[in-house]
């Protein structure tokens, strides 16, 4: 903690010695929100929806987690405790192990975690974190850990794509993801990325492609290397998915990106996020927010860090 500012010379001054004196003060000013980026998650959304973009990237409104997203959680933060061990130790046995620990940190760090169960004895919660122990066995039949050289774990990644020129100019278009895993072994650069969900249906496979793509090009710009292998592992039904991207086809999902980021700085002076109603609006958090459901948005706060 800093002393508050002094008018006396030293800590003592009635007796003699050196001259002590108390350094300046600086005044404790916030830093300003980061500027949006795109990131899988927000780019999806604004393809889907332009108002539930602005009110996740630009409003930032709380949306209250539910069990499923926070076993997700849990998952994540297991295995990247787990990859932080010596290759020996990354043991079922060892997973199971930092299970409790790691649930007893998200909830302490989030009341709107620790709302979802009664209390430490209720039953249900007993259950949920059985279902969580679950997933991470399956995830120990889909590979062996001890056999990884992750050079990445939970790790952020940033880059910039460079835009094409517009009408008004080229803008470099800003990336921003959390990578679950980066391999670089003998067979190469992978990414790996944990779903504890189940494989997706037909017909929603172009969004975990589109993330898978997302991913491929940000390690492409940061790395200089085309990963050789994008692997998602389904965790709820034990399946693993591969795919091997070319450089060719990421500079034709770097346009896209472009194209997206563009849209969203035309909207971003004015606010001009629209609403686009389709089968997602059964379970989005923000109806009464929506004009297509008769709600009334939010006063448009600007955009982040000033101009997009």
């Amino acid at each position: 903690m800093t002393a508050a500012p002094s008018d006396e010379s030293g800590p003592f001054p009635d007796e003699a010695g050196p001259e002590v004196v108390t350094p300046a003060v600086r005044p404790i000013v916030a830093a300003p929100p980061r500027p949006p980026a795109l990131s899988p998650s927000r780019a999806a959304d604004f393809r889907r929806c332009p108002l539930l973009y602005r009110f996740r990237a630009v409003d930032r409104l709380p949306e209250p987690p539910s069990r499923a997203q926070v076993r997700g959680t849990l998952v994540h933060a297991v295995l990247e405790q787990l990859f932080a061990r010596e290759p020996a130790d990354r043991t079922p046995r060892a997973a199971r192990e930092l299970l409790g620990p790691c649930w007893d940190d998200l909830a302490a760090a989030d009341p709107a975690v620790t709302a979802l169960f009664t209390g430490p004895e209720d039953p249900q919660l007993a259950l949920w974190l059985d279902s969580a122990s679950a997933l991470l066995d399956r995830y120990f039949a889909l590979e062996d850990p001890a056999g990884v050289t992750a050079t990445a774990v939970e790790a952020r990644i940033e880059a910039t794509l460079d835009g094409a020129d517009g009408a008004d100019g080229a803008a470099p278009v800003p990336l921003r993801g959390i990578l679950d895993r980066l391999d670089d072994g003998p067979d190469g650069l992978r990414v790996v990325d944990y779903k504890t969900g189940a494989t997706p249906g037909e017909g929603y496979e172009s969004g975990v492609l589109f993330q898978l793509k997302f991913y491929a090009l940000a390690v492409l710009l940061t790395h200089g290397r085309v990963p050789d292998e994008l692997r998602l592992l389904y965790l709820a039904d034990g399946t693993a998915l591969t795919y091997r991207p070319d450089a060719e086809e990421l500079t034709r999902f770097g346009r896209l990106l472009d194209a997206v980021w563009t849209a969203i700085r035309l909207a971003a002076p004015t606010g001009d996020f629209r609403p686009r109603p389709g089968p997602a609006c059964r379970t989005c958090d923000h109806q009464a927010r929506c004009p297509a459901w008769g709600g009334t948005p939010p006063p448009y706060p600007g955009w982040p860090g000033g101009g997009a």
